[in-house]
Protein backbone atom coordinates (compact mmCIF):
# COMPACT_ATOMS: atom_id res chain seq x y z
CA UNK A 1 0.00 0.00 0.00
CA UNK A 2 1.72 3.01 -0.89
CA UNK A 3 0.14 6.36 1.40
CA UNK A 4 0.84 9.90 0.53
CA UNK A 5 1.87 12.63 3.57
CA UNK A 6 1.44 15.93 3.23
CA UNK A 7 1.50 18.94 6.16
CA UNK A 8 1.56 22.56 6.72
CA UNK A 9 -0.19 23.31 3.30
CA UNK A 10 -1.26 26.68 4.86
CA UNK A 11 -3.84 26.86 2.36
CA UNK A 12 -1.49 26.46 -0.93
CA UNK A 13 -2.35 23.30 -2.71
CA UNK A 14 0.60 22.76 -4.86
CA UNK A 15 -0.09 21.39 -8.40
CA UNK A 16 3.38 19.42 -8.21
CA UNK A 17 1.05 17.36 -5.67
CA UNK A 18 -0.88 16.05 -8.52
CA UNK A 19 2.03 13.94 -10.02
CA UNK A 20 4.19 13.21 -7.05
CA UNK A 21 1.00 11.69 -4.95
CA UNK A 22 -0.31 10.19 -8.32
CA UNK A 23 -0.75 6.21 -7.35
CA UNK A 24 -0.97 6.54 -3.96
CA UNK A 25 -3.51 4.76 -2.08
CA UNK A 26 -4.26 7.10 0.68
CA UNK A 27 -3.01 10.79 2.22
CA UNK A 28 -2.43 11.62 5.51
CA UNK A 29 -2.25 15.28 6.16
CA UNK A 30 -1.01 16.17 9.26
CA UNK A 31 -2.29 19.32 9.86
CA UNK A 32 -1.97 23.51 9.12
CA UNK A 33 -4.16 22.30 6.33
CA UNK A 34 -5.34 26.03 5.86
CA UNK A 35 -8.43 25.91 3.78
CA UNK A 36 -11.21 23.37 2.83
CA UNK A 37 -10.00 23.85 -0.46
CA UNK A 38 -6.38 22.31 -0.12
CA UNK A 39 -8.21 18.97 1.05
CA UNK A 40 -11.01 18.61 -1.86
CA UNK A 41 -7.68 19.13 -4.33
CA UNK A 42 -6.00 15.88 -2.57
CA UNK A 43 -9.21 14.12 -2.64
CA UNK A 44 -9.18 13.97 -6.46
CA UNK A 45 -6.28 12.51 -5.76
CA UNK A 46 -7.03 9.76 -3.30
CA UNK A 47 -8.90 9.59 0.01
CA UNK A 48 -7.87 11.92 2.75
CA UNK A 49 -7.33 11.56 6.29
CA UNK A 50 -6.24 14.85 8.00
CA UNK A 51 -5.56 16.23 11.68
CA UNK A 52 -6.14 20.19 13.10
CA UNK A 53 -2.85 22.17 13.12
CA UNK A 54 -2.58 25.40 14.98
CA UNK A 55 -3.51 27.30 12.30
CA UNK A 56 -6.96 25.35 11.65
CA UNK A 57 -9.93 26.33 13.30
CA UNK A 58 -11.74 24.31 15.32
CA UNK A 59 -15.08 24.77 13.35
CA UNK A 60 -13.21 22.46 10.58
CA UNK A 61 -14.14 19.12 11.88
CA UNK A 62 -10.42 17.78 11.83
CA UNK A 63 -9.81 16.40 14.86
CA UNK A 64 -6.67 16.74 17.09
CA UNK A 65 -5.32 13.42 16.51
CA UNK A 66 -6.00 10.53 14.94
CA UNK A 67 -5.19 6.90 14.97
CA UNK A 68 -5.43 4.92 11.58
CA UNK A 69 -4.82 0.98 10.32
CA UNK A 70 -3.49 0.34 6.98
CA UNK A 71 -2.17 -3.50 5.94
CA UNK A 72 -1.60 -3.53 9.89
CA UNK A 73 0.65 -0.81 10.64
CA UNK A 74 -1.37 1.54 13.31
CA UNK A 75 -0.54 5.09 11.92
CA UNK A 76 -1.13 8.00 14.35
CA UNK A 77 -1.13 11.34 13.23
CA UNK A 78 -0.63 14.78 15.52
CA UNK A 79 0.27 18.14 14.14
CA UNK A 80 2.12 19.16 16.95
CA UNK A 81 4.78 16.31 18.37
CA UNK A 82 4.85 16.34 22.41
CA UNK A 83 8.09 16.81 22.48
CA UNK A 84 10.77 19.09 20.31
CA UNK A 85 12.13 17.64 16.93
CA UNK A 86 15.44 18.72 18.08
CA UNK A 87 15.10 16.27 20.70
CA UNK A 88 13.45 13.69 18.98
CA UNK A 89 16.84 13.45 16.06
CA UNK A 90 19.20 13.69 19.57
CA UNK A 91 17.45 10.70 21.06
CA UNK A 92 17.43 8.49 17.60
CA UNK A 93 21.31 8.94 17.04
CA UNK A 94 21.79 8.48 20.91
CA UNK A 95 19.60 4.60 19.98
CA UNK A 96 21.33 4.37 17.14
CA UNK A 97 25.20 5.09 18.76
CA UNK A 98 23.49 1.63 21.05
CA UNK A 99 23.33 4.44 24.10
CA UNK A 100 20.35 4.34 25.87
CA UNK A 101 17.81 6.28 25.11
CA UNK A 102 16.75 8.75 28.13
CA UNK A 103 13.05 8.61 30.55
CA UNK A 104 12.17 11.64 28.25
CA UNK A 105 12.17 9.30 24.77
CA UNK A 106 10.86 6.34 25.96
CA UNK A 107 7.89 8.05 27.44
CA UNK A 108 7.10 9.97 23.68
CA UNK A 109 7.36 5.87 22.56
CA UNK A 110 4.75 4.69 25.32
CA UNK A 111 2.20 8.19 24.55
CA UNK A 112 1.05 6.51 21.33
CA UNK A 113 0.79 2.95 22.32
CA UNK A 114 2.40 0.00 21.82
CA UNK A 115 0.81 -1.19 18.56
CA UNK A 116 2.08 2.41 16.76
CA UNK A 117 4.66 1.35 14.40
CA UNK A 118 4.53 5.36 12.81
CA UNK A 119 3.84 8.50 14.37
CA UNK A 120 3.38 11.69 11.52
CA UNK A 121 4.01 14.47 12.21
CA UNK A 122 4.46 18.60 11.22
CA UNK A 123 4.31 22.12 12.91
CA UNK A 124 8.25 22.80 12.37
CA UNK A 125 8.37 23.01 8.39
CA UNK A 126 11.30 20.75 8.79
CA UNK A 127 11.23 17.34 7.04
CA UNK A 128 12.37 14.59 9.27
CA UNK A 129 13.07 10.80 9.24
CA UNK A 130 13.48 8.83 11.98
CA UNK A 131 13.49 5.35 13.62
CA UNK A 132 13.51 5.64 17.59
CA UNK A 133 12.30 3.03 20.13
CA UNK A 134 10.52 1.06 17.29
CA UNK A 135 8.65 3.57 16.02
CA UNK A 136 9.14 5.45 12.53
CA UNK A 137 8.50 9.39 13.10
CA UNK A 138 7.82 11.08 10.49
CA UNK A 139 7.69 14.92 9.55
CA UNK A 140 6.91 15.26 6.02
CA UNK A 141 8.15 19.04 6.14
CA UNK A 142 5.93 21.68 4.70
CA UNK A 143 3.84 21.08 1.37
CA UNK A 144 2.68 25.06 1.71
CA UNK A 145 4.10 28.17 0.12
CA UNK A 146 8.32 28.72 0.92
CA UNK A 147 8.25 29.67 4.08
CA UNK A 148 11.89 30.13 6.40
CA UNK A 149 14.89 28.50 4.60
CA UNK A 150 13.36 25.16 4.39
CA UNK A 151 12.49 23.24 1.42
CA UNK A 152 8.97 22.43 0.62
CA UNK A 153 8.20 18.62 1.10
CA UNK A 154 6.26 16.00 1.25
CA UNK A 155 6.69 11.87 1.31
CA UNK A 156 5.48 8.52 0.74
CA UNK A 157 5.11 5.54 2.64
CA UNK A 158 5.21 2.17 1.57
CA UNK A 159 3.64 -0.55 3.94
CA UNK A 160 4.20 -3.77 3.14
CA UNK A 161 3.61 -6.80 5.03
CA UNK A 162 7.15 -7.29 6.75
CA UNK A 163 8.27 -3.71 6.20
CA UNK A 164 7.40 0.40 6.05
CA UNK A 165 9.48 2.27 3.76
CA UNK A 166 9.12 6.25 3.49
CA UNK A 167 11.13 8.96 1.53
CA UNK A 168 10.60 12.59 0.97
CA UNK A 169 10.50 14.56 -2.33
CA UNK A 170 11.51 17.52 -2.85
CA UNK A 171 8.37 20.71 -4.33
CA UNK A 172 10.91 22.85 -5.28
CA UNK A 173 13.64 23.16 -7.69
CA UNK A 174 16.88 23.57 -5.29
CA UNK A 175 15.44 21.12 -1.91
CA UNK A 176 19.05 21.22 -0.70
CA UNK A 177 20.11 18.00 1.61
CA UNK A 178 17.00 16.08 2.26
CA UNK A 179 17.09 13.15 5.05
CA UNK A 180 17.93 10.01 3.37
CA UNK A 181 14.97 7.53 2.74
CA UNK A 182 14.19 4.72 5.59
CA UNK A 183 13.19 1.06 5.67
CA UNK A 184 11.79 -0.22 8.83
CA UNK A 185 11.15 -4.02 9.73
CA UNK A 186 7.13 -4.60 11.04
CA UNK A 187 7.02 -5.18 14.37
CA UNK A 188 4.25 -7.95 13.91
CA UNK A 189 2.31 -8.32 17.27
Amino acid sequence: MKIGLVSDTHGYFDPRLKDVLAGVDVVLHAGDVGEDAVLDDLREIAPVHAVRGNVDSPASGLSLTLDLTFQGAAIHLVHILPASQSHLEAWAQAERESRPIPAPAQRLVRAFGPATEAVLFGHTHCPLLECMGGVLWINPGSAGRKRFRLPRTCGLLEVSANDLAVGLVSLEDNSGRLPAPISVRRRLL
